[in-house]
């Protein structure tokens, strides 16, 4: 059999395989293994809940610049800044459909499961919430004074206006020299 024309295994057939696996060995340890207290040591609280706390450590360091750079590459590449503005209003409609599609199943599954009944809320009673901040105030901080301290804090929401900022700036001056806007960004999006 000839390996050369092989084609690699997508990383969709990957995550899914490794999902399956990480299934099976936690059925076979919770269910026939939990007593071994060599294994419960060694294997579930050391290798398994390390390994697992510095994998979601390194998904959560990835987010950020990844936002960051596919935004800049995406709004950078518009040919024309005007479909910015359909593609803006079509990005808010996506996002307030699928809250509106969360918010519902999260009303339903607290109307069907009622979370909470039956317990003594007595402690709660005196707990005051703060005010709203105004909408202008939310405006305002949309815009981070340091966006480095923005990505530190993993501020998605502040950090989201300075990539169109880039990006604008970006391509404008693509649309009066004729050169590729941020390639430097495309590349780092391709890792």
């Amino acid at each position: 059999m000839n390996t050369a024309n092989k084609q690699p295994m997508s990383l969709t057939a990957r995550v899914l395989i490794g999902m399956v696996l990480g299934i099976v060995t936690g059925l076979i340890v919770s269910n026939f293994l939990a007593d071994i207290k060599l294994i419960n040591d060694y294997l579930v609280h050391g290798l398994f809940d390390v390994g697992g706390k510095i994998f979601i450590a390194s998904l959560k360091m990835l987010v950020v610049p990844l936002v960051f750079v596919s935004l800049v590459c995406g709004t950078s590449s518009l040919k024309d800044i005007s479909t910015l503005g359909r593609l803006g209003g079509k990005t808010l409609g996506l996002y307030l459909a699928t809250t509106a599609v969360a918010i519902t199943i999260a009303i339903g599954m607290a109307l069907l499961f009622q979370p909470g009944s039956g317990a003594d809320l007595t402690a709660a009673s005196s707990f005051q919430a703060k005010d709203a901040p105004s909408l202008g105030d939310v405006l305002i901080g949309m815009f981070p004074t340091n966006p480095i301290h923005a990505m530190a804090e993993g501020n998605t929401c502040r950090l989201l206006c300075l990539p169109y900022c880039l990006a604008l700036q970006s391509a404008h001056r693509v649309s009066r020299a004729n050169v590729l806007p941020i390639s430097s960004m495309t590349s780092m999006k391709s890792l």
